[in-house]
């Protein structure tokens, strides 16, 4: 079944590791339907170079994909193409660790449960930012679970330490919340956090724009990490779009018009006429015109030959 399914999209002319990418996704028993949907979401697109040599087959590529402009079609880039269209990620890594921990303990495998979510994703831009002195051993009144997760994400490059030294035995901490809305603000990503950053918003006027259009919440659901599908509620964007760079229109979910037959509004209608699907939605008044307008020409034509 995985075989037939990369020959299939291989010949629509799909890269091999953008299907396979969507079938791990997915899973090997997704639907055909809905494999092509995940290609077309995540912006993958047909070999440009064969598609430049064969031009007859440019239609056949076009199909199903009137959301995406010819002219972004055709950039030459590679299955990167899908990360670069994902936004930056910036993590409250304290914020997210506490909240795993209930608030109780500092647990770093709330962190990596986060950061796994948006690579699965396919973001490439992953920041988590931490304070220095999490780094120590911990002490009561701080208690840290799996600090080894820490090291490995610093390795990796995704987690960054926010300064922090002691003077005379105190420990002066740098403020991570400003690094975090600063560096989110200036890669123009999203800050992953259920902090409102009350005191920043207050400092500075275009961060407080920020922080209200680009702050994601979430929550914790049994080892799970969960943001919300509507991060600006009912009537804002989609996750999805709300994580990408260039949103991708929904499709329309047709609803049956309720005066079915009997409408008037023609196109302007915004239901779904299931009698009109293979005819130009016209008002019932542009209809008629249509219909009676031949007759009359020729009418007035026959009147003018007849008359002398």
């Amino acid at each position: 079944a995985h075989q037939s399914k990369m020959d299939f999209f291989c010949k629509l002319g799909y890269g091999k590791q953008d299907i396979c990418k969507v079938l791990e996704n997915l899973g090997q028993e997704a639907l055909e339907d809905d494999v092509l949907k995940e290609l077309i979401r995540m912006g993958s697109k047909p070999q440009a170079l064969e598609d430049q040599a064969q031009p007859s087959q440019l239609k056949l590529v076009a199909r199903g994909s009137c959301s995406t402009s010819p002219g972004l079609k055709w950039l030459g880039e590679d299955e990167s193409d899908s990360s670069d269209s994902l936004r930056p990620i910036v993590i409250d890594g304290s914020n997210v660790a506490m909240s795993h921990g209930n608030k109780e303990v500092f647990s770093c495998w709330g962190i990596q449960l986060a950061v796994d979510w948006f690579r699965e994703r396919g973001h490439t831009y992953i920041k988590v930012f931490v304070p220095l002195w999490r780094k120590e051993p911990p002490r009561q009144d701080s208690p840290i679970a799996d600090q080894h997760i820490l090291e490995e994400l610093e390795k990796q490059s995704i987690l960054v330490y926010t300064p922090s030294r002691k003077v005379k035995g105190k420990r002066v901490v740098c403020y991570d919340d400003r690094y975090i809305v600063k560096v989110a603000y200036e890669r123009d990503g999203v800050i992953v956090s259920n902090d409102h950053y009350r005191d920043l918003q207050n400092e500075n006027p275009e961060w407080k724009w920020f922080i209200e259009q680009r702050l994601l919440m979430y929550s914790f659901v049994s080892n799970r990490f969960m943001p919300p599908d509507d991060p600006l509620g009912r009537h804002g964007p989609t996750l999805s779009n709300f994580l990408s760079k260039k949103p991708v229109l929904p499709e329309k979910k047709w609803q049956p018009c309720p005066y079915g037959k009997k409408c008037t509004y023609g196109n302007k209608c915004k239901f779904y006429h299931p009698e009109r699907q293979h005819q130009a939605q016209l008002s019932v008044a542009d209809e008629l015109r249509a219909k009676t307008k031949v007759p009359l020409s020729q009418g007035k034509e026959e009147r003018c030959q007849c008359s002398p």
